[in-house]
Formats: C-alpha cells, sequence, structure tokens
C-alpha cells in the first residue's frame, strides 16, 4: 500500500494529505466532463418530452427537469461519495469514482473524509435526493403540497450550501489544487445550487401566501 502511494503521488492540497493506496484518474477531465453533461442532456430532453405531453407550462416543466436533475445527482453522485469512503484507491475506472477523485482537485476536503463533508453530503443523499424526485412527482400530478415541499428542500440546500462554504472559510479555505480548479469546480460547479434554490424559493414563498389570502378573504366573504 505504501509502495502504491510512492509511485502515484496525488495532485491534492494539502500535498501532506495521507492517501494510502492512492490511484489517479483514468478518464480526462473532458471525458468525466462529457459524460456528465451527456446524461444532463438525455435527462432534459426526456423530462421536457414527458412534461410536454401532460399539458404543464414552461415554468412547471423546467422544475420538473430541475428536480429530476437534482435528485439523482443527490441520490447517486453524492451518495456513491458517502457510501464510497475509498473511492480514491478505486483502479477499474469506474465513472463516479472519476468523478470524485477530478472534483477533489477543487476541494480535497472530498477525498481527504472531512466530517463536515461527509455530513452535509449524507444528509443531503439520503433526504434530499429522495424529496426532490417526490418534488417530481408533485408537480406532474398537481398535488397540494408541492409548493411546500419545493420550498423546504430548497431551503435545505441553500443550507447545506451554506455551511459548505462557511466550514471552507473557517477551515483556511485552501483545498484547491489552482485557481482554476478552485473558480471551476469549488465555485461554479455549486453555483446552481444557490441560485436556483434561492428563485424557487421566493417563488414558493409567493404562491403559498397567494393562497394564504385567498383563504383568508373566502373565510371573511362567508362570515358577512
Amino acid at each position: 500500500m505504501a509502495g502504491s502511494q510512492a509511485s502515484h503521488p496525488h495532485p491534492y492540497v494539502p500535498r501532506d494529505l495521507h492517501l494510502p493506496g492512492y490511484v489517479p484518474c483514468f478518464l480526462s477531465q473532458s471525458n468525466i466532463l462529457s459524460v456528465f453533461a451527456s446524461f444532463t442532456v438525455i435527462l432534459f430532453s426526456l423530462t421536457w418530452i414527458f412534461s410536454g405531453r401532460l399539458k404543464k407550462t414552461k415554468v412547471d416543466r423546467l422544475l420538473i427537469f430541475w428536480w429530476a436533475f437534482t435528485g439523482l445527482t443527490h441520490i447517486v453522485l453524492e451518495g456513491y461519495f458517502v457510501f464510497a469512503p475509498e473511492f480514491f484507491k478505486d483502479n477499474t475506472g469506474f465513472y463516479l469514482a472519476e468523478v470524485w477523485k477530478e472534483y477533489s482537485k477543487g476541494d480535497s476536503r472530498y477525498v481527504g473524509r472531512d466530517a463536515g463533508v461527509v455530513t452535509v453530503e449524507g444528509l443531503t443523499a439520503v433526504l434530499e435526493g429522495p424529496a426532490s424526485l417526490l418534488a417530481v412527482y408533485a408537480i406532474t400530478t398537481g398535488k397540494s403540497y408541492s409548493y411546500i415541499l419545493q420550498f423546504a428542500i430548497s431551503l435545505g440546500q441553500l443550507y447545506g450550501t451554506a455551511v459548505y462554504y462557511i466550514t471552507t472559510i473557517l477551515e483556511g479555505d485552501n483545498f484547491s489544487t489552482n485557481s482554476f480548479y478552485y473558480y471551476a469546480y469549488y465555485i461554479g460547479a455549486n453555483f446552481s445550487w444557490i441560485i436556483i434554490p434561492s428563485i424557487i424559493s421566493i417563488r414558493c414563498w409567493r404562491k403559498i401566501s397567494v393562497a394564504f389570502q385567498v383563504q383568508s378573504q373566502t373565510k371573511k366573504h362567508k362570515s358577512r
């Protein structure tokens, strides 16, 4: 094991991070990203076609895609990270292991199994992942709990992202191999989970508020 690590020095920061048995990526960055992009395009196409047949609005169709995308990302991608602690030792070229070896260049806390990161990702995979897929069902079937569910998940995503960034700052914010990986992975890859949940939260807040206003006005009208 020690010989394996000596023959394959890791690229992560800090340089003295202990990763016995580390095996470098088999797939290139372009291969990893192209597979992920292809998955995203296919999922978007399937959800767009499916939701179109249900005669949903464009906003609902986009939301169906988002919740399907984020749900599968939480369950499959982040779930693998949580339950495969030694992914850095993978020597088969397994795609999910390759993703985390690559992403760890932007945040080595992943390959180093930082307790805070594992906790946040674990809760995200186990709770928010299934809840996101439930949101897909709620939107497609017009369930009454759709907005409150989306609001709750979005707040959870915002909270998790906030904890993710705040703990990095408190720990020194020095976990990226270089500035490219810092901005491309650490910042860029998480940007969607700040902007989109914020937009959804505001939209759901307004929808729920309007519903309560209508209900209140209805009760006042009946009491007259």
